[in-house]
């Protein structure tokens, strides 16, 4: 899959969100947010095409713009890229420090405990 930057996660969110959209819809949508140029927009739509992360269609004179790749997939990504960067592909030394530092409540704790004792894909 292909690398999103954190611009470009940006620009993804609304097509996952909003999807299909012309490029004017999506400039819009993200100039709601941010300070950016038009032009850094339509740049930013270009390469997240390029990278083939985005499906590209001709409707009548207008071109509408489609995720091809799903948010749940690119997270995962994102996720196993970081634990890799960071944590050296740690999952153990990432909860380890995660949990330390965070202030979860009963109800948090109690959650991330069933998702580790009910996990489908455990080894064993």
């Amino acid at each position: 899959m292909a690398k999103i930057s954190e611009s470009e996660w940006k620009v993804m969110k609304i097509l996952w969100d909003k999807s299909p959209l012309t490029s004017k819809e999506i400039v819009d949508y993200v100039l709601e947010e941010n300070d950016w140029s038009r032009k850094t927009v339509h740049t930013l739509i270009s390469r997240l095409a390029n990278k083939g992360v985005i499906n590209v269609a001709k409707k009548n004179k207008y071109y509408e713009y489609s995720p091809c790749i799903s948010k749940s997939d690119c997270q995962i990504e994102e996720t196993k890229t970081f634990l890799e960067k960071v944590y050296n592909g740690s999952l153990q030394m990432f909860l380890t420090n995660f949990v330390k530092n965070q202030h979860l409540s009963k109800e948090e704790i109690a959650e991330l405990k069933s998702i580790i004792n009910n996990n489908p894909k455990e080894q064993k």
